[in-house]
């Protein structure tokens, strides 16, 4: 297993939609998580989260009735399907939850904000976390599950970070059994064994085997969302044969 959390790839200007997206999720995060006690968490994640069926029709008290018992009979307002798409990304579950999302938004996300500038990069930041919602509405359309995170956005740009500098050496903490140790690694290995595991463990959520809070098919939607929006933007000049990871 291992993490990456900095990379040797210089800034080409300051990254301002990178922090203030960053700000924002902590701000919400710390709302949350600070000014609210355990139900009104549950609540908030809830009326803000992305649920597919509800989103594809399903009444909220459909909804409701599913997580009767965490809720009690806690009052909810769920909030409209489309603008969950909107805020859903912006919600964290827990604090491993938004640590590893904005450690990867901020090694990634400044350099690819370099390459499209703070309005270009402000309109992919969220064409991706709409694209990695919808992917996941449509291979699960009848879940009754929030979801949560920054996570589709942020593969996005993990996506569009591999198109652009494949070679850029990524200092990864790589864990062995008890062992820790740091090497460094091109983008292209990093970011391709990344998506490698999110594709076979996508696949294998299909299957019923696997189980948990993991939202794989946002995490594939936004990548290639964002690897696909990167090689179009780049008008036909090829990144990921160059030697130079910086070009």
């Amino acid at each position: 297993m291992f993490f990456p959390y900095k990379d040797d790839n210089p800034r080409i200007l300051i990254p301002y939609v990178t922090y203030s997206i960053l700000v924002m999720n902590v701000l919400v995060f710390v709302y949350q998580t600070f000014l609210m006690d355990l139900m009104a968490q549950q609540v908030f994640i809830l009326r803000f989260g992305l649920i597919p069926a509800h989103f594809w029709g399903s009444e909220a008290q459909t909804v409701l009735e599913y997580h009767r018992e965490l809720l009690g009979y806690t009052e909810v307002r769920l909030m409209p399907g489309i603008v969950t798409l909107f805020t859903s990304p912006f919600i964290h579950a827990g604090w491993m939850h938004i640590i590893g999302n904005m450690l990867f938004l901020y090694v990634f996300a400044d350099n690819v904000e370099g390459a499209l500038g703070h309005v270009r990069f402000a309109l992919f930041y969220f064409l991706t976390a709409l694209a990695a919602g919808l992917l996941h509405l449509i291979v699960i359309p009848g879940s009754m599950l929030p979801v949560v995170g920054a996570s589709g956005a942020v593969s996005g740009v993990l996506g569009g970070y591999l198109v652009r500098y494949p070679r850029a050496r990524i200092h990864v903490l790589v864990f062995i059994v008890i062992f820790i140790t740091t090497i460094r690694l091109p983008a292209m290995v990093v970011l391709g064994f990344w998506f490698l595991v999110q594709a076979i463990n996508g696949l294998v959520s299909l299957q019923g085997q696997l189980v948990g809070g993991v939202a794989w098919f946002e995490h594939i939607g936004g990548f290639v969302t964002g690897f696909s929006y990167m090689i179009i933007s780049s008008r036909g000049r090829t990144f990921l044969f160059r030697r130079d990871g910086y070009s």
